[in-house]
């Protein structure tokens, strides 16, 4: 059975990946309720695509908090006013420490195939200018849970792309964009049809496959 599962999205920028969630979920492709969207920056562009979706929003500066925890206590905070049951890290640049009341419930999209070429400093842009400088021939995206580490945490889907002898870092940028825009979809609705389990107690997560379906 399908629930629809109520999250909050993190935002520091552009918002892409919050509107590529809206539009599946818009479309009767994704089992999501979006309830809550935090920013840490007042002019990040993901702003609008919820207000536009009648979404309530909330700008949270890191530099209004004196420390990782009472930043990260605001967000969850937050997130329990609004009864979010998972939370998205969705171009999330800022830091978080994961509570208990929310471990195992907040998952992150990173564009490489983590552990390679992520961690603190590796975001946009960087990730695919370093992905080429190092001459990698594969490159791809990674949803995985969020603990207290810069992308980090078990891995629960991964998606590859090949990089191609003329690519840039905007055309690789373009190609990872497309994939995170089914991997994480993907993973969410595993998660609202109770299909992501883990297999072992080594950190390993599976998706359990079904047929397709349209969400009503």
């Amino acid at each position: 059975m399908v629930q629809t599962l109520p999250i909050a999205v993190l935002i520091s920028g552009g918002g892409t990946t919050l509107k590529n969630l809206l539009e599946r979920q818009s479309k009767g492709e994704l089992a999501i309720d979006t309830r809550l969207v935090v920013s840490s920056r007042s002019t990040a562009g993901g702003l609008q695509f919820a207000r536009e979706a009648g979404i309530p929003t909330i700008v949270l500066p890191r530099r209004r908090f004196g420390s990782d925890q009472a930043f990260s206590q605001a967000i969850f905070a937050a997130c329990d006013v609004h009864q979010v049951q998972w939370v998205v890290m969705g171009g999330f640049l800022c830091h978080v420490l994961i509570p208990e009341s929310f471990r195992g419930r907040v998952i992150n999209i990173h564009p490489s195939l983590v552990p390679a070429f992520s961690g603190k400093g590796f975001y946009g842009l960087r990730v695919h200018q370093a992905a080429l400088e190092y001459g990698v021939q594969v490159s791809g995206c990674t949803v995985h849970l969020v603990d207290d580490e810069y992308d980090h945490g078990p891995i629960l889907l991964q998606k590859t792309c090949e990089v191609l002898p003329d690519d840039t870092a905007e055309t690789l940028q373009r190609r990872v964009f497309a994939l995170e825009c089914d991997a994480l979809p993907e993973v969410l609705q595993a998660i609202a049809e109770d299909r992501l389990q883990s297999t072992d107690h080594a950190r390993r997560f599976h998706l359990l496959q079904t047929k397709k379906r349209q969400i009503h």
